[in-house]
């Protein structure tokens, strides 16, 4: 009907013991349980999950989890909705539409808005910000996910592998990546990352740092070779400028470092394709290096807005480690 939504505004009732609401406010408490577990802050609003550097004995930086740092969040202006709603016939009752008291996080309150416009709920019968979590479920459970692209958030991930950014730029649709350059950055900055599998057994941990030191001396000593040669008026690595004649090696040299090289990047994804990340690499099947990173992402991503990303459920595997996982799936 005009001016309203397909459902009426749904009453909130207490949680009885072993309901469905009492195991989803379980599942809340435990979420930010682990986000503290994790070292998880929030600053000014802004969520991250830190990793520190640990280093071999010869000196050899490297970390032995994904870094998460929020940079980026919607802003939602309702407010300048006022103007558009004024223009209908005043028995409708749109512009009260700005004035609901139930503040939402900006990102719940662009993707509702702009799935309200769909059906000009703006009246009174409209679903109100109160019954926000209610009106998004709805959304995801039918599918309807395209109104989830207009909110997007961007993160600094940093303490992940080559191998694991050649899998997540694999996600192209609604999703952005900057990527640290191995051409552009010098081996003062090479970083290596420890898989979990490694840190767990003695023996497999000290044949990783001992690999890092390895890659670490053998890249400088290429680089240097290299650099010689380039001195000696090799054409091969020639250039005329010095940014140019630097690249030259440091494009050569990279060939010798292994997957395990920290590969840092800003990554942008709007809510649709962040739910779909989520989905795909948090779950039991995935690789476990991906799927560390998918769970911190997913506990960044749920403190900012636990109302889009309200309806995943925590799980744990057998190896103590986690899952992430919806019933409302590529929504």
């Amino acid at each position: 009907m005009y001016g309203s939504d397909k459902s009426a505004n749904l009453p909130v009732r207490p949680a009885r013991e072993g309901s469905p609401l009492e195991t989803t406010e379980r599942n809340a408490e435990r979420i930010a349980e682990l986000f503290g577990e994790m070292g998880g802050i929030v600053a000014d609003g802004f969520p991250a999950i830190h990793s520190p550097v640990s280093h071999t004995e010869a000196g050899t930086p490297y970390l032995r989890s994904p870094g998460v740092v929020m940079l980026a969040r919607p802003r939602t202006n309702v407010a300048g909705l006022s103007g558009f709603l004024e223009g209908f016939d005043p028995e409708l009752g749109f512009p009260e539409y700005v004035n609901d008291p139930t503040p939402l996080p900006d990102s719940s309150q662009l993707c509702k808005t702009a799935g309200q416009l769909c059906y000009a709920s703006f009246g009174a019968r409209r679903t109100t910000n109160e019954n926000a979590a209610a009106y998004i479920e709805r959304l995801t459970s039918a599918g309807h996910g395209s109104v989830l692209e207009h909110a997007s958030y961007s993160f600094l991930l940093y303490g992940i592998s080559r191998s694991v950014t050649h899998e997540l730029v694999r996600h192209r649709a609604g999703a952005g990546f900057s990527q640290i350059s191995q051409r552009y950055v010098s081996g003062a900055v090479l970083r290596f990352v420890e898989r979990p599998e490694y840190g767990e057994d003695a023996e497999l941990h000290r044949t990783f740092e001992e690999r890092a030191d390895r890659a670490a001396a053998e890249y400088e000593a290429m680089a240097e070779r290299l650099l010689e040669r380039q001195e000696g008026g090799s054409a091969m690595l020639s250039a005329d400028y010095k940014t140019d004649a630097r690249k030259k090696v440091q494009q050569t040299a990279r060939s010798l470092l292994p997957n395990e090289t920290e590969a840092p990047m800003v990554f942008t994804g709007n809510v649709r394709a962040l739910r779909h990340i989520v989905e795909m690499r948090a779950d039991a099947h995935a690789e476990s290096e991906i799927r560390n990173l998918a769970l911190r992402l997913f506990l960044c991503l749920r403190q900012a807005d636990p109302i889009l990303f309200g309806d995943y459920v925590l799980g744990t595997l057998p190896d103590g480690t986690h899952t992430v996982k919806t019933e409302h799936r590529k929504a």
